[in-house]
């Protein structure tokens, strides 16, 4: 999530790994290579929803995730930061068609990318995590599901270190084949707004701006 500060572990402009160091090109390249792409609905999910049959309570379930997409230039080279976390959970209940309550909570300190070292910065010096271990997006407004379609947009308060802010999401909805509702989409950020700076070093800069991203499956809830 302010995860803009995820650069500062490549130290005076190399990141060293058993030993080996790799030049910023390299970085970037292996960075990017990693990099997952933007979450998406999944074949299995339909192309449309029918909102009149989906009143209930749900919960999350397998295959939800949420985490954090940032850009960084280092030395030059751009390079594209991804870090994502399975531990979420969350409530939602849908009524007349509407969303009219939601909760998801997500584990700060799970979230993780292929390098323990930049993991490690995020959770202590970023996010301080013993202080701040979760980010809660909770439902403000009801959001009208799309009859036939996939396109919703979802108004909440988005709490990320301690700091809670309005904020309003573009997402796409589909119900899948096994009676599931997947829903995506991206938070777009500034890291200052929730009290997450930037590092201080010449060689990196990582954009002030960022996205938090996530995929959610929701099953009906058990009685």
């Amino acid at each position: 999530m302010r995860a803009r500060t995820i650069g500062v572990i490549v130290v005076a402009g190399v990141l060293v790994v058993g030993g080996v160091a790799f030049g910023p090109r390299l970085y970037a390249d292996l960075a990017n290579r990693s990099a997952a792409a933007p979450p998406e609905l999944t074949s299995g999910s339909g192309s449309a929803l029918d909102p009149a049959a989906l009143a209930g309570d749900w919960t999350l379930g397998a295959g939800s995730y949420a985490g954090y997409r940032v850009h960084e230039v280092l030395q030059g080279n751009d390079a594209n930061v991804v870090g994502r976390t399975e531990t979420v959970e969350g409530t939602l209940t849908i009524a007349e068609g509407a969303v009219t309550a939601a909760e998801v909570i997500v584990d700060v300190e799970s979230i993780a990318t292929d390098q323990p070292p930049r993991d490690a910065y995020f959770r202590g010096t970023a996010m301080e995590v013993g202080t701040f271990p979760t980010a809660t997006f909770t439902l403000t407004g009801a959001a009208q599901l799309p009859d036939g379609g996939t396109d919703v947009t979802l108004s909440g308060d988005l709490t990320v270190h301690g700091v809670t802010r309005p904020v309003q999401v573009d997402a796409a909805v589909a119900q899948s084949t096994d009676d599931a509702i997947q829903v995506v989409g991206a938070i777009p950020i500034t890291f200052s707004d929730y009290g997450v700076g930037a590092p201080d070093l010449g060689f990196v800069v990582v954009d002030p701006d960022g996205e938090i991203e996530f995929s959610l499956v929701w099953e009906p809830a058990t009685p």
